[in-house]
């Protein structure tokens, strides 16, 4: 299975368009020691054809150009993105696909909670029905988006997107945010859950035994903004789980049988874009590795 991180940023990327702490003017002045990174997507291949992209994000279209595996191979219109999973209806996990609407043939795979947001902002009509398949799929459910790839999925506590919260409520609401968990051919697992609230028994058994961990990193401590005069909101209302403290991803995630363990979708704020930080330090030293673009993951 190859993996390759086309972005690895929470919403708004690093550095966030009008964010001004320290570490976002390092970000926009190129400093190496805090490397820019767009918004969280991964692309998935068994046979280095065929693709599947977890997630669209808005920087999908510079994703695609930074990545050669991506670029079109055949005739004056082509692509080996043949399908896309969304595991929420986020406006940074969604919005790339109408970058994808240039009648270009692939299959979109999500929740009824996800393909429901969807369906219902007109906007997404330049989705040609014709050529883009929309595939339902349950919270626990089983598929095969390309060839030599079967992908289950699992429940993750989260809430629905902002956008919907006044419809919808903060509280969790079924398929508004989804595990994967990606076998290929010969046994390898991947594991992708980049919104999670909370660590649940049924998260610890799907992520148990997997070949790679990509996990919620939205935020070093839960509450970051609130410390940093960045926002007003706790880690866990915005439906992420903090990297550290009581209850944190790497306290729960500690006694999983995992080969190697990645976060992603890392919030502007977070510490660890740092590479030279105290707390990219003590990140690594539990174990885990920070996700960056351009990272190539072959299992």
């Amino acid at each position: 299975m190859k993996v390759i991180v086309l972005g690895a940023a929470a919403g708004g990327g690093f550095p966030q368009w009008n964010a001004n702490s320290t570490m976002n003017r390092r970000a926009f002045a190129g400093d190496l020691t805090a490397p820019r990174s767009t918004q969280c997507s991964l692309a998935l291949s068994a046979n280095g054809i065929d693709w599947l992209l977890l997630n669209a994000s808005p920087d999908i279209r510079q994703q695609i150009i930074a990545a050669r595996e991506l670029h079109p191979r055949e005739g004056l219109r082509s692509s080996p993105i043949k399908s896309v999973v969304l595991t929420g209806a986020d406006v940074d996990a969604l919005a790339g696909l109408l970058t994808l609407r240039e009648r270009q043939h692939f299959t979109l795979w999500s929740s009824d909670f996800v393909l429901g947001a969807i369906e219902a902002n007109p906007i997404f009509g330049v989705l040609d029905r014709e050529v883009v398949r929309f595939e339902r799929i349950g919270v626990h459910g089983r598929f095969d988006p390309v060839p030599g790839l079967a992908c289950e999925t699992f429940a993750a506590p989260g809430k629905p997107p902002l956008y919907l919260e006044h419809t919808h409520g903060i509280g969790p609401a079924a398929g508004a945010s989804l595990g994967l968990r990606i076998i290929d051919d010969a046994g390898k697992v991947f594991v992708f859950l980049p919104s999670c609230a909370e660590v649940t028994p049924e998260i610890v058994r799907a992520v148990d035994g997997a070949d790679t961990l990509f996990f919620d990193g939205t935020m070093y401590t839960d509450d970051e903004m609130i410390v940093s005069g960045e926002g007003t909101k706790t880690a866990r209302r915005m439906g992420h789980i903090p990297m550290t403290g009581r209850g944190g991803a790497i306290e729960a995630l500690r006694d999983a049988k995992v080969g190697s363990r990645y976060f992603i979708h890392i919030n502007n704020s977070n510490p660890v874009l740092d590479r030279t930080s105290p707390e990219r330090r003590a990140i690594e030293a539990a174990g885990w590795k920070i996700a960056e673009d351009g990272m190539r993951i072959e299992l």
